[in-house]
């Protein structure tokens, strides 16, 4: 459900940006981490983040195109919500209700029809002119991937890969993913970002993209430029519930609930 994050960039950066310029970008757009130490909290802790004006308006912009596909709320709890009501928890929150009464794979449909819904028409096409799968375009993307994922995942930073026996700098490795700490949810991490967005780039785009979450440390790669395995043939596919953070936990069950059909 990631994709959007930076596709503004893919659409109005220049196509010879620099890596000095997409640094000055980076601090630009970054939001800042509410930590004393300026990095992530240590795993069983929250990391606090101070988010600005961008992060509000991407967490509002998505949270107001997923809720079209959401489960209401419940009527004394939640009340509904304007522009900029949105802050990182109720966005979690307008997810967890997309995953009610659906399956793995229409959790995974709604979040391709909110991508899709984001896009001009005939940006995909567009995106794969400009971005043919090479070893640039794989770079390039990882390098934007790092300013414009920061609002939905937190800190990453660019580290060098090996794809079909060929380093490149086209990797990025999330220190500890936004998304899952807040969420505790294997299932909203399969289903809602590492499948869509894998999917999104690899057969929407055409720029294959693998994602590796680590459910013990909540860090995850991204791999731009690997084609990513099947969901039977992925480890998450087989990932339990982190039953000790997860509100919807089945803790008896060996394959988290949320990761079948």
């Amino acid at each position: 459900m990631v994709a959007l994050g930076l596709q503004a960039a893919h659409f109005t950066t220049p196509r010879q940006l620099s890596i000095r310029k997409q640094g000055t970008l980076s601090n630009f757009i970054r939001c800042g981490i509410a930590e004393p130490s300026g990095e992530p909290a240590p795993l069983g802790q929250k990391t606090k983040y101070n988010d600005g004006f961008f992060e509000k308006a991407f967490m509002t912009l998505f949270a107001r195109k997923m809720e079209k596909f959401a489960a209401a709320p419940k009527a004394e709890t939640e009340a509904k919500k304007g522009w900029f009501d949105y802050d990182y928890e109720s966005f979690v929150e307008v997810s967890k209700r997309v995953m009610q009464r659906r399956s793995r794979l229409q959790q995974q449909q709604v979040v391709r029809e909110v991508l899709l819904s984001m896009l001009p028409p005939g940006a995909p096409a567009q995106f794969r002119k400009l971005f043919p799968p090479t070893r640039w375009a794989a770079e390039f993307n990882a390098a934007l991937t790092v300013p414009f994922f920061n609002w939905l995942v937190g800190p990453s930073e660019v580290v060098e890969v090996e794809v079909n026996g060929v380093k490149q700098k086209s990797g990025v490795h999330i220190k500890k993913c936004r998304y899952l700490e807040n969420s505790g949810c294997v299932g909203m991490c399969v289903n809602m970002c590492k499948i869509p967005t894998q999917d999104f780039f690899t057969n929407e785009f055409g720029l294959p993209l693998t994602m590796t979450p680590n459910f013990e440390d909540m860090s995850c790669e991204m791999v731009y430029g690997q084609v990513p395995p099947t969901f039977e043939e992925d480890p998450a596919s087989k990932q339990p519930c982190l039953a000790d953070i997860c509100s919807m936990a089945i803790p008896s069950s060996s394959v988290c609930h949320k990761l079948k059909a």
